[in-house]
């Protein structure tokens, strides 16, 4: 388990050590095996900030730049729920600052969930009021991990990918925060239609602030086959879900198992679990 009277010792002995990122390396992690199917999932953690109203964006907004003492609390049942899956794409964690009580917070998650790999992307760095970050977690060793800034107006945007399995035909997953504009995502989606134009296999996972039709019929992503989740999958806001914003996007060589929004209220967003079965004949590859 993590640590936490010590990260927050090291934290306040040296508040001006701070990484950009973090990962736990691929030590005990295990390869990535022939199974049938993968369990995703994309959470959209808003740092540990328990919103339940409209109105706690204004009394709870503090707690986006002081620690607050139930925000364990928070995390440890967010645990909970990533432990039921084996790929992760997480957004709006901490990477380390007071307001998390200099706790990674992508670290916290992965450790206390039973998770053996992690990858922190800090996409926005101020220092000890905030660290801004992607997180993945991960049962399985990838290939490699590479993190992109996204392009847009207002730096602190940025996407994870991760490959697994197969060198020459990889699975490849990318995990991505979107900015709100519509222009930036234009710009953003551009972005990443060319990362993945060369993959088969492609998992697109994140909030991307967009529905779905406009994702795929008003953006780059037109120019792909990306399969969506239903209409009707709304996550936004989760207490009285009427937007789809957050979105697993995979290719028709994917076959989709099962599919749903999962009821589970600790932040503003729900998150969205998928699983996906590995294409015939990918198996006898490993």
């Amino acid at each position: 388990m993590y640590k936490r009277i010590r990260s927050r010792l090291d934290g306040i002995i040296n508040p001006g050590e701070r990484r950009r990122g973090g990962c736990s390396g691929s030590d005990h992690v295990p390869d990535f095996e022939p199974h049938r199917h993968i369990r995703l999932l994309t959470f959209n953690i808003q740092v540990g900030i328990n919103t339940s109203s409209y109105h706690h964006y204004l009394t709870r907004s503090w707690q986006h730049l002081l620690p607050h003492r139930r925000r364990f609390d928070t995390l440890d049942r967010i645990a909970g729920l990533l432990s039921q899956y084996d790929v992760v794409a997480l957004q709006e964690c901490d990477g380390g600052s007071l307001r998390s009580g200099y706790i990674n917070q992508v670290q916290y998650l992965a450790e206390a969930a039973g998770i053996p790999y992690w990858y922190q992307q800090l996409n926005r760095n101020l220092g000890q009021i905030a660290q801004h970050s992607n997180g993945l977690l991960s049962r399985f060793r990838p290939l490699d991990v590479t993190e992109h800034r996204l392009p847009g107006l207002i730096p602190g945007r940025g996407a994870i990918i991760a490959r697994y399995g197969a060198e020459d035909d990889p699975l490849v997953l990318v995990l991505m925060h979107l900015s709100l504009s519509k222009a930036a995502q234009q710009r953003q989606l551009g972005f990443i239609r060319e990362l993945i134009s060369d993959y088969r296999h492609v998992v697109l996972m994140g909030d991307m602030n967009a529905h779905a039709d406009q994702l795929l019929n008003e953006t780059p992503l037109k120019e792909t086959d990306l399969v969506p989740l239903p209409a009707s999958a709304h996550s936004f806001p989760s207490w009285r879900p009427g937007k789809a914003l957050d979105h697993i996007l995979v290719s028709p060589s994917l076959e989709i198992r099962r599919s749903e929004v999962v009821s589970y209220p600790v932040s503003d967003h729900l998150p969205i679990a998928m699983d996906v079965a590995l294409p015939k004949g990918y198996l006898e590859t490993f």
